[in-house]
């Protein structure tokens, strides 16, 4: 199987452009029996190569394809006059011996094909911003008999709307309590690997002295 070639009033052609821009009736090609020797095998060449195959349009291959007289092969192909437009309903698409199909009909397939792929990208999209529970979007809930898109609110979205300081204050303490038991854990892992090595070398056990060495309190008068 082989994109981009076809077939054009019994010409042999390779497609640019399935499609022009604001005229979607019209498409993009050239007459490859109709090019120079060394032209000819340069476009079969990028059009058979891996980038080639992989482009939606085979202009863009072009476009990154150097000739080896160092000229970009899309700019000779139009600066040379190679590059003709005609109605997509006139061309077939052969990418095969025995399979051919219309261009006007391919691009209508594969239109509608893209616009399915984008219908498929903006729901996935959508329900990762609502949610997803189950392979079922969440739905907020909505009072019997009110219309389909009149959604009521949820009482979480009210509680936090207006931040107050209690709120504030309360969250502040909640995270500090976070901290000061991760502080402990810490503290009693340290001391737990501090007496596991001194255990292995009794001479690594820190040294007291006047400066870590406990205060004792001073009574007030």
């Amino acid at each position: 199987m082989l994109k981009h070639v076809g077939k054009h009033n019994d010409r042999k052609i390779v497609l640019l452009y399935r499609q022009v821009p604001n005229e979607d009736h019209m498409c993009l090609l050239i007459y490859s029996d109709l090019l120079p020797r060394m032209m000819h095998d340069e476009i079969m060449k990028t059009l058979e190569s891996p980038s080639g195959q992989a482009a939606e349009s085979f202009a863009d291959a072009l476009w990154r394809n150097i000739m080896a007289d160092g000229r970009n092969t899309l700019e000779v192909l139009h600066r040379e006059s190679k590059i003709k437009k005609v109605p997509t309903n006139q061309v077939v698409m052969t990418p095969t011996m025995k399979s051919n199909v219309r261009l006007d009909e391919l691009n209508s397939i594969l239109n509608e094909m893209a616009q399915g792929q984008d219908a498929v990208r903006r729901m996935a999209e959508l329900d990762a911003e609502l949610g997803v529970g189950n392979g079922k979007r969440k739905r907020d809930p909505r009072e019997v008999g009110a219309p389909v898109n009149t959604r009521s609110t949820p009482a979480v979205v009210n509680q936090h709307a207006v931040m107050t300081d209690e709120v504030l204050a309360a969250q502040r303490i909640e995270q500090a309590e976070k901290m000061r038991a991760s502080a402990q854990q810490l503290m009693a892992e340290a001391e737990r690997l501090i007496n596991e090595a001194t255990s292995f070398d009794p001479s690594l056990k820190p040294k007291t002295t006047k400066a870590n060495a406990k205060k004792k309190p001073v009574k007030a008068d």
